[in-house]
């Protein structure tokens, strides 16, 4: 094996992972409780079964009448209630009824006057307004029909999918099973959160990251351990793992006089697709497959193994799963002060975006083991590698990756 890394071309890195996707054999669905369902992959389609609404329907507190009724004062004849199952005939011209929000509307009603474009009068209301044939009334499948698709094969489950499913009475859903995904590190440095540390030692920061960073996107993994920097006992572990649908590593193919994981998967059978990334920070990566199963090699650097985590690994495991929608969402941000970045590689920048501007973590002059960048920022710009300084004011592409304020942010910013 090569002492140096072949590097790719960023955009190459991440099409390459995408169609590697493409050539792990998908695992099989299962039918699970709707309602058991936030974050799940739908496996088929969802067809309308009951149009939505499911009856004409009153959209405002207010009176229904016909449309020739409403330059007249009329008398009220009753009230027409949410989930009343009386028939209500058509009343004389000098008669309405009121109607509460969600009531059926009868047929012979053209429109809604709400109660603040009314005017009571003693036994009577007057309406002051004109308003249209239809208005304020809810049609019967308006918004879906008896036989369209709701919802499509590859949609992510929210809370928004589930609330349209129940509208439908649907109790069960078909989704793809979930992803069987492994993470395990490299080491003899590296201690676990329950174990004494040296100086000389540290905790496994990169399996924990990435165990609750894979939680927090809906996906459940299983940490089996730290693989000793030994190559026979990497193999015998590796062999181990022909199980999983995923197998995420951190560490041990920077290809150090010590790294024996990259050498341990390629003769367990790993055909690798790309051994080396031109990104900063976050060029040691290795991807490829073994057997049927997604090989992701990290960076053992907690800051660079965190960015290719949100980069890379996510929208590799949301294709894996079967999502539709994968790719990343960049927004475009004006940058608020001058940074300096490398030249001739992309450089993933660390910042915060508020109010529509970002601001680089610290000028982007940081350290790349320092691990409290993550919690300081809520974004990470890309930049192109064709200049050495973005500038105040320019657009740039970033990526979102957390919601959330800190109190005092400037200062721990700059």
């Amino acid at each position: 094996m090569k002492k140096s890394l072949n590097y790719v071309n960023f955009d190459l890195a991440y099409n390459l992972g995408l169609k590697l996707c493409e050539e792990i054999k998908r695992k099989d669905s299962e039918n699970i409780a709707t309602l058991d369902s936030l974050g799940r992959v739908l496996s088929k389609d969802i067809v309308c079964i009951k149009n939505l609404p499911s009856f004409n329907n009153s959209a405002m507190d207010g009176y229904a009448i016909r449309v020739e009724d409403l330059k007249k004062s009329l008398k009220i004849e009753d009230t027409i209630f949410a989930g009343d199952k009386r028939e209500f005939k058509e009343p004389k011209s000098e008669y309405c009824y009121k109607i509460m929000t969600g009531a059926s509307v009868p047929d012979f009603v053209d429109l809604v006057v709400p109660y603040e474009l009314c005017e009571s009068l003693e036994n009577e209301v007057k309406f002051t307004k004109d308003l249209k044939r239809g208005s304020n009334i809810r049609l019967k499948g308006e918004e879906h029909k008896i036989g369209e698709i709701l919802l499509k094969k590859g949609d992510k489950i929210d809370s928004s999918l589930i609330s349209l499913l129940v509208s439908q009475g649907v109790k069960e859903l078909e989704v793809y099973k979930k992803l069987n995904i492994a993470i395990i590190s490299s080491g003899n440095e590296l201690k676990e959160p329950w174990e004494e540390a040296s100086e000389e030692e540290i905790y496994n920061i990169n399996s924990f990251f990435i165990k609750s960073f894979l939680e927090e996107n809906y996906f459940s993994s299983s940490y089996l351990g730290v693989v000793p920097d030994n190559l026979e006992k990497s193999i015998e572990f590796i062999k181990k793992l022909e199980n999983y649908d995923v197998i995420i590593t951190s560490g041990g193919v920077s290809m150090g006089d010590a790294d024996f994981l990259a050498k341990a998967f390629l003769d367990c059978g790993l055909e690798v697709t790309f051994h080396g990334v031109n990104l900063k920070p976050g060029r040691a990566m290795m991807l490829g497959k073994l057997k049927n199963s997604l090989v992701l090699a990290l960076p053992g650097n907690p800051l660079a193994n965190a960015i290719n985590s949100h980069i890379f690994l996510l929208p590799l495991l949301k294709k894996l799963q079967g999502e539709t929608k994968f790719n990343h969402d960049f927004i475009e941000c004006k940058n608020s002060k001058d940074f300096g970045v490398k030249l001739d590689r992309v450089e993933a920048v660390l910042g915060f975006v508020e109010n529509g501007k970002f601001q680089a973590t610290k000028d982007n002059k940081y350290g790349s083991a320092m691990i409290s960048l993550l919690y300081l920022s809520n974004s990470i710009a890309l930049t192109s590698g064709k200049s050495a300084l973005i500038k105040d004011s320019d657009t740039i592409k970033v990526l979102p990756f957390i919601k959330k304020y800190i109190e005092n942010r400037v200062d721990f910013l700059n």
